[in-house]
């Protein structure tokens, strides 16, 4: 009997028992010996809930005088009292660089300077999620997942969250129920046609690539480096083509959710939004997920007439009270998804929460500034020291932040965007 089981290799090879998530009863574990046996140790996984404007700095910061564990939710956390010892809320963080005050998603997971390049007003980096995307990322179906709200207000330029290692945005997905079809339906067609389709898609990829070398030369440095990142482009194609390639006779997971209803708006569809980010940890379909949440739609939901971005404005009155609703139901919504995580049973007997990190928060602060990035951290996938409060220095690059996070998770970078170290109190 072999020493271990790859996930992957098993599944392509059980027959009906493919389409299951991973259960120990059916021999999902590491095998030390043939008389000795000990549950597989569950894959770490990451999610970021980026919820573009800030929040209500009155209400929604704990006191800076009590810190530690010892310290007393504010208002807007108020919904996560359950979860208390489960969350560690950090202040004193900020993307150095960052300087539009309408844009809080754009540089949140990067840190990156959008003037870096030379005649550029617009250069980004690879954000976080995607560092543990192509770490953790090669042996699910799906490298990463990205999603997206109906409606977008608040959260700056960018297709989602995420930015891949040239600075480019990566497309989302903001319809749940395509969503759900792209992680849990079959594909109709016949194989031998998919692997045709893959094979045409290749071949067209050559083409490109070989015309586009036929006119390399002579060009001057500028357009030589807009050839390069297009040849980058062209190899990161083919990277998700022989994915694809890879993972075409392996049938996808049984939904362990039913399929969602059609044209969920607001409070209703972030929580979709969150069942089948659960599901996809639960089915081992991706590890790296972003979610961008809305803002005008969650405020109709809530019944409040004003948009995000005049909530965002608030002063003493209807609209303060407003974004204090804001915040108390973005605190029980991730209350609820915690709720989830933790009710989700792994293979071993632990829970999703125990291998899943979870960051929610913004790259603005209040009313548009852009100093003291509201932040959250919890789960247990980084090893991180849980149910504080951490006041840390002004001007803290979030980035310490998302760096400390990566160590956690065994990606041993030695920095990440505008990072200047890690996080020694945020160290379990």
């Amino acid at each position: 009997m072999k020493s271990s089981f790859n996930r992957r290799h098993f599944l392509r090879g059980t027959g009906a028992l493919i389409a299951l998530p991973a259960l120990e009863s059916i021999g999902f574990r590491r095998f030390t010996s043939a008389a000795s046996t000990s549950p597989v140790t569950p894959p770490k996984r990451a999610v970021f809930f980026g919820m573009g404007f800030g929040v209500t700095k009155e209400t929604w910061f704990p006191d800076v005088n009590m810190t530690g564990a010892d310290y007393q939710l504010s208002e807007g956390l108020s919904p996560l009292a359950r979860h208390q010892s489960d969350i560690t809320v950090v202040q004193g963080c900020a993307n150095h660089y960052s300087n539009e005050a309408h844009w809080g998603s754009t540089f949140w997971l990067t840190g990156a300077n959008r003037y870096s390049k030379p005649g550029q007003n617009m250069a980004n980096s690879i954000s976080v999620d995607q560092v543990v995307a192509q770490q953790l990322g090669k042996d699910t179906r799906f490298t990463s997942l990205q999603l997206n709200p109906s409606e977008l207000q608040g959260h700056g330029p960018g297709l989602s969250l995420a930015w891949d290692q040239r600075g480019k945005p990566v497309a989302g997905q903001d319809d749940p129920v395509r969503v759900f079809h792209k992680l849990f339906s079959a594909d109709d067609l016949p194989l031998e046609q998919r692997q045709a389709a893959i094979a045409e898609n290749r071949s067209v990829l050559d083409a490109v690539f070989s015309e586009a070398k036929r006119v390399q030369r002579g060009l001057s440095k500028t357009d030589s480096d807009k050839l390069d990142e297009y040849f980058q482009g062209i190899r990161d194609i083919e990277t998700r083509l022989k994915k694809d390639e890879d993972w075409l006779d392996v049938p996808k997971a049984m939904p362990p959710i039913e399929k969602p209803e059609p044209g969920l708006k607001g409070k209703a569809e972030i929580e979709i939004m969150q069942d089948l980010i659960v599901a996809a940890l639960q089915t081992d379909s991706t590890r790296a997920l972003t979610y961008r949440m809305p803002g005008n739609t969650l405020l109709q939901s809530l019944e409040v007439s004003h948009s995000a971005h005049n909530v965002s404005h608030y002063s003493p009155g209807e609209r303060m009270e407003a974004s204090k609703l804001r915040d108390k139901t973005h605190s029980a919504l991730l209350a609820r998804f915690i709720d989830k995580l933790k009710a989700t049973n792994e293979a071993n007997g632990s829970s999703l929460f125990d291998h899943t990190s979870v960051a929610f928060g913004s790259n603005i602060s209040s009313i548009h500034y852009l100093t003291n990035c509201p932040t959250i951290l919890t789960g247990g996938g980084a090893s991180l020291k849980l149910g504080q409060h951490l006041v840390l220095p002004e001007d803290t690059p979030l980035c310490n932040v998302w760096l400390t996070l990566l160590h956690g998770m065994g990606i041993d970078l030695e920095r990440h965007g505008d990072s200047s170290g890690i996080v020694k109190e945020l160290q379990a």
